[in-house]
């Protein structure tokens, strides 16, 4: 394909963006609900792009139709729709309630695939949408692409693997139009990962900061990062995250209890400062994999935004090495010897109930499963169905059979709560 257009949700302040740009793509459309990271995206798609960005980066709820209408862009040729939609229903910082939560737009986004019939679709998401918890909603993701004719992959990826300090694992999902599945691998991995000394010393020890403290800290430093945790409006002030993330900070000698505005200087001392130096924003920036001049982003806005815009992205070189996965797919590209991407069955009792039109006890999903699953865990796996889907329960002569109901998931229905849920002031704080 020699043109590569591609239309962003849920874009934050550009992260998944600079890696796709990197990797081909070109912008016809991104939104964005904050205003300040939407004004960064806009910024640096402009100087990237050298042309007007105004109307091609909107602010607002992307689930609006007020903001945008995704089948506006069904005839404009484009190649991906890529967005990372919000984290807090499927992380284990939070509730885990999955398609209960009315800030879930995974869902949504597959079926703005559909209306928008792209030729490939990449969403990102955490680590926790991997959890055992979270089976059944991903199978009901891949089966609903399938529907819509794409073939779907989940894949666990870490940052590190791909030149970023830090651990940062995510679930990224491809889709995929079939004449392209063939020609997808998963991007290859880096040979060697990058250290928080690595990418930020120069910064860190660029002030005048004492020779026996710098040291100290490049020996601590010298190990990737944990995961930046960028929060949310309800929270305080900017720091690298919660307890778990503070000790695993405190073994780098950093002091991860807040950001500073400037690297230590010749007057910084242990006595004031045991934790050891704090970082600024630029320096956890180059963290997330905005480091070096290819990776260059201007970010807008006062020191929390900034960091919030820099915490919540989805690093720019795994985006990019995606986004070339993909791009080679579309080009059926086949000058390099690759294994394609493996199709997985996520969760074998979903299926089963999804494939039945009538309703299955579960010493019957267990007859057919045979010796993989016992019965106690077929009632336990229909349990946590529940928590995403609608089951109807029938009880007869002491046991109970079931049948897979409705998706809770918000796909764009008039009747979900989330509508009502959104136009909350305290709810809209919460989403992005």
């Amino acid at each position: 394909m020699t043109e590569l257009r591609v239309v962003e949700i849920c874009a934050g302040a550009g992260g998944q963006s600079l890696g796709l740009h990197l990797a081909g793509f070109q912008h016809e459309l991104a939104i964005e609900l904050d205003p300040t990271a939407a004004a960064t995206l806009r910024r640096n798609l402009e100087r990237l792009s050298d042309r007007d960005m105004t109307d091609r980066v909107k602010v607002g709820d992307v689930a609006d139709d007020r903001t945008w209408k995704p089948e506006e862009f069904q005839d404009k040729g484009i190649a991906l729709l890529a967005g990372g939609v919000p984290c807090p229903p499927f992380s284990v910082a939070g509730k885990q309630l999955g398609s209960s939560d009315e800030r879930d737009l995974f869902a949504w986004a597959v079926e703005a695939a559909g209306r928008i019939q792209p030729e490939a679709v990449l969403l990102e998401n955490v680590r926790g949408l991997n959890d055992a918890r979270f089976a059944g909603y991903r199978q009901a993701v891949v089966d609903r692409f399938e529907a819509l004719g794409y073939t779907a992959f989940w894949e666990l990826l870490e940052a590190r693997d791909f030149g970023v300090a830090q651990l940062r694992p995510r679930m990224v999902l491809v889709a995929l139009r079939p004449e392209y599945v063939s020609h997808f691998a998963w991007p290859q991995k880096v040979k060697e990962s990058k250290t928080v000394s690595d990418v930020v010393g120069d910064l860190i020890t660029g002030n005048g900061w004492d020779p026996q403290y710098a040291e100290k800290w490049r020996q601590a430093a010298n190990r990737i990062a944990p995961t930046i945790v960028g929060g949310s409006k309800k929270h305080g002030g900017a720091d690298l995250g919660p307890t778990r993330a503070k000790r695993a900070w405190q073994e780098l000698w950093t002091d991860a209890h807040g950001l500073a505005d400037a690297a230590p200087d010749g007057k910084w001392n242990i006595e004031d400062h045991p934790r050891g130096p704090k970082l600024t924003v630029e320096m956890v920036a180059r963290i997330q994999g905005w480091y070096g001049e290819e990776y260059r982003w201007d970010f807008e806005g006062k020191k929390t935004s900034r960091y919030r815009q820099v915490g919540n992205a989805f690093p720019p070189p795994v985006a990019r090495a995606v986004g070339a996965s993909i791009v080679r797919a579309l080009n059926k590209d086949k000058s390099v010897q690759k294994v394609p991407a493996p199709r997985k069955v996520h969760d074998e009792v979903y299926r089963l109930l999804r494939d039945q039109a009538k309703p299955m006890t579960a010493e019957l999903i267990h007859g057919m499963l045979g010796s993989s699953m016992t019965v106690e865990k077929v009632h336990e796996r229909i349990e946590i169905l529940g928590q995403d889907f609608e089951i109807e329960v029938r009880e007869r002569a002491g046991r109970k059979s079931y049948q897979l109901g409705e998706w809770k998931a918000f796909r764009g229905q008039e009747s979900h709560s989330r509508h009502a849920a959104f136009s909350e002031a305290k709810l809209r704080s919460k989403v992005s």
